[in-house]
């Protein structure tokens, strides 16, 4: 793909090998400048999806597996049991039930139409980072609950000072993979998104090919270049506290 976004048009047909024999760097500024909307504006969109992607699961899927794990309430297995039970629906198959509710509630195409890959994200609607926190809060010795209980915190105490410091490596690999699952996301993204200068970077990837067929496979190799950037930035930024916490949850016991 490196390679490629360096190829011009006609060599790209024509060169199988990995590297170019003429560099063409121009395929990098005409992607840019491909759309009436800059590329910029497509990494801009992401960017916010992503990153309150990864705030909305960090908190909800956190406060969800705390009352599982440690806090006690009526049918808590039972719910958590139906919990678990959604990972075995595939998404595709919900995506017309929820396409319908959110159309319903006049979020599909409204002012901010980011409301229907958000909003979700906040209400702890990812069953496997919930489980993964779960399981995580299961290792904390309980002893540490009842040495804050009797020292006076209530149970909000208890998660702010015992469980919320303890639980960073789950909260780190939470927003990992929540930043990059959704930094990738198509299908969804493409369902809801109907403006041009809404659009983020995975439905703008498809746009450089058009209905004839025909496709600046150059300047779309360049900006999927461009693309996998965030994404390798952001695992390098928080890599050390991803291998923390594999090394923690193993000292675990």
């Amino acid at each position: 793909m490196l390679g490629t976004s360096f190829k011009s048009q006609t060599e790209i047909l024509s060169n199988s090998s990995a590297w170019p024999q003429a560099w063409t760097p121009g395929n990098y500024s005409e992607g840019w400048t491909h759309f009436d909307v800059s590329m910029g504006r497509f990494f801009f969109n992401s960017a916010l999806v992503s990153l309150l992607t990864v705030v909305g699961n960090a908190l909800s899927c956190l406060l969800a597996a705390y009352a599982f794990a440690r806090l006690r309430f009526r049918a808590r297995r039972l719910w958590f049991a139906v919990m678990i039970g959604t990972l075995l629906l595939p998404s595709h198959v919900l995506i017309v039930p929820q396409f319908i509710l959110f159309r319903t509630f006049d979020w599909v195409g409204g002012p901010f139409p980011y409301m229907p890959l958000l909003v979700p994200q906040f209400l702890a609607t990812e069953a496997f980072f919930v489980f993964l926190m779960v399981q995580f809060m299961r290792g904390i010795p309980r002893e540490l609950d009842e040495a804050a209980k009797i020292d006076g915190c209530s149970p909000y105490g208890v998660f702010r000072h015992v469980i919320l410091p303890l639980s960073r490596p789950a909260l780190v690999t939470t927003a990992i993979f929540s930043f990059i699952w959704t930094w990738n996301d198509f299908f969804r993204q493409l369902v809801y998104l109907s403006d041009l200068d809404k659009y983020t970077v995975p439905v703008a990837l498809t746009l450089f090919i058009d209905s004839t067929g025909q496709s600046a496979v150059g300047p779309m190799f360049a900006m999927s270049v461009l693309s996998l950037l965030p994404v390798f930035l952001f695992f390098v930024a928080f890599q050390r506290m991803l291998v923390e916490g594999i090394n923690t949850s193993g000292l675990k016991g």
